[in-house]
């Protein structure tokens, strides 16, 4: 077999010359596949002749098979000469099959790009401080206290602020025309909580109890709703009352009563360090991945879109598996997001190109320094997902056999394993 390649950027053509022997080859094995899947009367399986066989199902029939067997076979073995990695399926664009003659194939193909490493060794970003202010302490704090807020109303007069609830009666239209849903009677309204369309909060600041007004808000151009999505509608509101949220005072009585605590100090002090730990954290992982974010724009290559649109066809079944898995389909979450499939993964195509290239320039990386990876990581690997959701090891390993996904295991730790050439090497 003889294979030229000619490439430009990622796409390839592929030129494969097989000899004869092999095409002659191709047909006694499509003749042997073929009488082993039919019944011809007169005859047991497998042993109908091939004069009998192409009488019943044609010349062409057998041609047609003996061609697949021979060019999937020709290209499975071209690849791995030329040591190609496809991206999507070969196309046929000429072919030369006669039995015994030399077989020619001219395949195009989408190959996996080959990033041009730029710097991912000694690379510097600045790491961001943890800090956990009193603010955010006090807030975690006051999380605490919400639990038993009570709602009492308003003193006589006062006037609507953020955090109040407004209990309303609101009556809303679209030229002139109500709509379905656009209408409430003692509606509890937290004003500054965003529930609404945005700009109908705000224009109740300022309001009093027994206040009218009209409020004018235009729906987002993505509302859930279709036939609402960027209108403009006039909601006449009636405030009935003001209510205030009233927390407990945060004393030692009352963190021993309501928690695993006995006294303020000591729970601030838990909380503190809980949330020290998670800043941390957090500081470290946006470190880390603003290192890799660097390793990858330093690097020059072209994303081929069927890799992008894959990714993106993944996240939409991760998404979809997620949704079932809260008892919701993808279908009922369209309808109550106003977004259809195109909407979806037009959504998730940023993500899905960042996720590419990273994987592309770490696959790279790997490839550069020579990154193996072994059974003790894979062993470690498949230990933290059993720990990770509570689940026995020979568990873990028999639902990745079923799925046969050992494949993508071993490109995710190769992965970590190159990303962390790129931390380790940081200044």
């Amino acid at each position: 077999m003889n294979v030229t390649v000619e490439r430009v950027g990622n796409e390839a053509t592929l030129k494969i010359t097989a000899e004869a022997a092999v095409v002659n080859n191709g047909f006694k094995q499509a003749v042997a596949k073929i009488a082993q899947n039919v019944n011809i009367p007169g005859f047991r399986k497998g042993k109908a002749p091939r004069n009998i066989i192409e009488m019943h199902y044609g010349k062409e029939a057998v041609k047609q098979e003996a061609f697949e067997m021979v060019a999937n076979k020709v290209y499975s073995e071209a690849l791995e000469l030329q040591k190609l990695i496809p991206v999507d399926d070969p196309k046929v664009e000429t072919s030369v099959f006669e039995e015994g003659q030399d077989m020619e194939l001219v395949i195009k193909v989408t190959l996996k790009p080959e990033p041009e490493l730029g710097e991912y060794k000694g690379l510097h970003v600045e790491k961001q401080e943890a800090v956990v202010t009193e603010e955010d302490l006090d807030a975690a704090v006051n999380d605490l206290r919400n639990r038993n807020a009570k709602m009492v109303a308003a003193e006589e007069g006062a006037v609507i602020e953020k955090g109040d609830f407004a209990i309303i009666d609101f009556a809303g239209t679209v030229d002139g025309e109500a709509f379905s849903g656009g209408e409430g009677k003692g509606y509890p309204l937290e004003v500054g909580s965003n529930s609404f369309i945005p700009g109908f909060e705000d224009q109740l600041v300022g309001l009093s109890k027994g206040d009218s007004t009209d409020v004018e808000v235009t729906f987002p151009t993505e509302y859930f709703v279709a036939e609402l999505a960027g209108k403009e509608a006039i909601f006449k509101v009636n405030i009935q009352d003001v209510k205030r949220k009233v927390l407990p005072e945060m004393t030692d009585e009352y963190v021993a009563a309501n928690s695993d605590f006995k006294t303020v100090e000591e729970l601030r002090a838990n909380y503190k360090e809980r949330m020290q730990a998670a800043a941390e954290e957090q500081a470290k992982v946006a470190y880390e991945r603003a290192l890799v974010d660097l390793a990858v724009a330093n690097a020059t290559f072209e994303v081929p879109a069927i890799m992008i649109e894959d990714r993106i066809t993944q996240m939409v079944d991760e998404m979809k598996m997620s949704l079932e898995a809260r008892k919701m389909s993808l279908e009922m979450y369209m309808q109550y997001t106003g977004q259809d499939m195109d909407k979806i993964r037009e959504n998730q195509r940023p993500t899905a190109e960042e996720n590419v290239k990273t994987d592309l320039v770490l696959d790279a990386i790997a490839k550069a320094e020579n990154i193996q990876v072994d059974m003790a990581d894979v062993d470690a690997e498949i230990a933290a997902i059993a720990n990770q959701h509570g689940a026995k090891v020979e568990d873990v390993k028999q639902i990745i056999k079923n799925n046969g996904t050992m494949g993508l295991l071993l490109a995710n730790i190769l992965r970590r394993k190159a990303a962390h050439v790129v931390i380790d090497s940081a200044q």
